[in-house]
């Protein structure tokens, strides 16, 4: 009976939970990158936008029913993918996030090589007897991961100072500048699919206009009505603690003090959508989720983000790629998302509505600082956080990790140039 050949292309196993927000981004990107070389990608994820978008890019998708905190349903979510991992039979593993993250390596135990990218630690989400109990795992778990892939030094740093002993890699957040950029390269609207950005198609940075860039096209398509000269702040991120959407809101009061016009529109959803609605000023305004956050860049006088914790926030970036200026909390990654000298004038304490306040209100009130900022925070992420740079060094991750084989076989080296 005849069989067919083996497929000859290193097999990789992504495994995520959530599948939303920067995690889904930063595993999209990463396995569009990766088909592209010519490897067999299989992702693991509970279902959602993420999983529309990886089918949508002709990455295989395993279903795998998980939630998104651990439970009582831990031990079912482990057969569960102890049996997909059994039949997918993975060369590799690369698990993103907590909850994938303690699954994901319970399950593989190092049976191959794994590789866990926390996209900010689980411990420093909650506290109490939760989380001690998540520290411990992950000093415990680190023992199964072949390499921690950190995406700032300062997330590191947090790691260490943890107790989190494993071996780490530092590889920075990156974004897709075709697709977020100052000016459309192809008709752009606020309902546009997750899963069809732009094909990244150059190895050469886009064109970068650094002065005359102008939110007023953009908010007459995403906010008509609204005056043209009202000073406007967006804030893009799940409705939850980790993103501080409560302590935008608690300073917004002194901003409207100094900066009447201002108005303000929460851009995502989330858990605390209804509590942050009844709290807030008319003045305020909010989307919902949306599948494409780039009309909202370009629409902003500021971005405002105003976190918690975080690894490294894919926001910030994004919105620097869209020529806008941006004021972050100075938690992990935060500083290393801003070329060098912006963070006096950009970032302000966690927690701290007063200084919050203070920023923003000074910022909109002075239109050719914001536009400087802007135009010296693109230039920064154009030479340090394009996601094709992110792309290759995990790729030489990989290769280290999975010795001298080469990711792309040879055969299908020559037809990806022929």
């Amino acid at each position: 009976m005849h069989q067919s050949a083996p497929d000859p292309r290193p097999r990789v196993l992504h495994l995520a939970q959530p599948v939303d927000g920067g995690v889904a981004r930063v595993v999209l990107d990463l396995a569009r990158a990766q088909l592209a070389a010519g490897l067999h990608v299989t992702v693991a994820c509970p279902g959602g936008e993420l999983a529309a978008g990886l089918r949508a890019l002709g990455v295989e998708v395993r279903h795998w029913q998980a939630g998104r905190s651990p439970g009582r349903g831990l031990p079912g979510e482990l057969r569960r993918l102890v049996r997909l991992i059994d039949e997918v039979r993975p060369e590799l593993v690369h698990a993103h996030s907590a909850k994938a993250g303690l699954v994901g390596r319970l399950a593989v135990r190092r049976r191959v090589p794994t590789v866990f990218q926390p996209h900010a630690w689980s411990f420093e989400a909650v506290g109490g007897l939760t989380g001690a109990l998540a520290l411990r795992w992950e000093r415990w778990g680190a023992r199964w991961a072949d390499r921690v892939v950190c995406v700032s030094e300062a997330e590191r740093a947090t790691g260490m100072r943890a107790g989190v002993r494993a071996p780490c890699t530092v590889i920075p957040n990156g974004v897709d500048l075709d697709r977020f950029c100052p000016e459309p390269t192809a008709p752009t609207t606020a309902s546009a699919p997750l899963h069809a950005p732009p094909p990244v198609t150059s190895p050469t940075p886009p064109s970068d206009p650094l002065s005359g860039i102008s939110s007023a096209p953009a908010r007459a398509a995403v906010l008509p009505g609204l005056d043209p000269a009202a000073p406007l702040v967006v804030c893009v991120g799940r409705l939850c603690r980790q993103k501080g959407q409560d302590v935008l809101l608690a300073a917004w009061e002194d901003v409207l003090g100094a900066v009447p016009e201002a108005r303000l529109v929460l851009v995502g959803d989330g858990p605390d959508g209804a509590a942050l609605r009844r709290r807030a000023h008319p003045s305020v305004r909010f989307t919902g989720a949306v599948a494409d956050a780039v009309p909202w860049y370009r629409a902003a006088d500021l971005v405002v983000l105003p976190s918690r914790w975080e690894g490294m926030a894919l926001a910030p970036l994004e919105a620097l790629a869209c020529g806008r200026a941006v004021v972050l909390t100075d938690v992990d990654g935060a500083r290393e998302s801003l070329p060098p000298g912006l963070a006096a004038r950009c970032l302000v304490p966690p927690d701290d509505p007063a200084a919050l306040a203070r920023t923003v209100a000074g910022l909109l009130s002075d239109p050719p600082l914001r536009a400087a900022l802007g135009a010296q925070g693109r230039r920064h992420v154009l030479s340090t956080h394009d996601v094709r740079h992110t792309a290759e060094r995990v790729a030489a991750l990989y290769r280290e990790l999975l010795g001298a084989r080469p990711l792309v076989p040879s055969e299908h080296r020559e037809s990806l140039h022929s």
